[in-house]
């Protein structure tokens, strides 16, 4: 009986299971358990070998693409469905130099640079989250382009463009620069105006003392009272690139205020 006994649990180490005793069932796959898992480098707690045990890092859901520089408080006053950005930055809130790049975004999608950057001017004694009537500051925020005109024709917008002779200027800025040419080709600004008119209309729905004729326009070669000027060429590319079934806005201040 012993030698049976033997024989089966023989049997079973050797790899032969079928017909075999309970007993030497249990012995067999015991003393097998433990060479495999001396060959493997051990075992863990869930019954695979240690490394396969290891669960792989968990993916990183890709973010869409932000506008670089630009703080919480300003993305959030980005529209949701704005596609277009014209983004104007000065150096510091006493800068009276910008720069300025085009960003464009799909549906859904992350914001990619589309040109730039542009080098132009804003108001003689730089930016304000409070402007006021005179004060020789460009306003910061979030703002709408809806509208164009200008003294020379159309260059190819989409925008409703307006053109006509009371584009002309004439006279000298701070510097002492001709001015004459720098309406030639503006985009109206939505700071305390009436979208969808023209650049020409004064309306100003928050009252006279918060100023207002707030314009891209073209450069003079010096600071402005309060509009942003860009190389007359740029300007001619900026209204050709603006949509406005994409809903361009413009987001403008100094590096510091943008980036809150």
């Amino acid at each position: 009986m012993l030698a049976n006994r033997t024989l089966v649990v023989l049997a079973c180490a050797g790899v032969l299971l079928t017909g075999c005793t309970a007993a030497g069932q249990d012995t067999a796959v015991e003393d097998r358990s433990r060479t495999a898992g001396a060959a493997s480098g051990g075992e863990d707690h869930g019954g695979n070998s240690g490394r396969a045990g290891r669960s792989a890092p968990e993916p990183q859901a890709v973010r869409p693409a932000e506008i670089p520089a630009l703080g919480p408080r300003t993305r959030a006053a980005v529209p949701e469905d704005a596609l277009q950005a014209v983004v104007v930055t000065g150096k510091d809130a006493d800068s009276n130099r910008a720069t300025a790049v085009l960003y464009e975004r799909e549906p859904g999608q992350g914001w990619q640079p589309a040109s730039g950057p542009w080098h132009g001017h804003n108001a003689l004694k730089g930016w304000t989250d409070d402007h006021r009537q005179g004060d020789l500051r460009s306003p910061v925020g979030v703002f709408g382009l809806t509208d164009a005109g200008g003294r020379l024709p159309d260059p190819g917008t989409e925008l409703p463009y307006d053109r006509g002779p009371a584009f002309r200027i004439s006279g000298r800025g701070f510097e002492g620069e001709p001015l004459a040419g720098s309406f030639d080709y503006v985009v109206a600004v939505n700071y305390n105006r009436r979208p969808g008119t023209t650049p020409l209309d004064w309306t100003r729905p928050l009252g006279a003392g918060k100023g207002g004729g707030i314009w891209i326009h073209v450069d003079h070669g010096g600071p402005t009272q309060g509009c942003v000027s860009l190389p007359r060429g740029r300007m001619k590319e900026l209204l050709r690139w603006l949509d406005p079934a994409k809903r361009p806005v413009v987001v403008m201040g100094d590096a510091a205020a943008l980036a809150r």
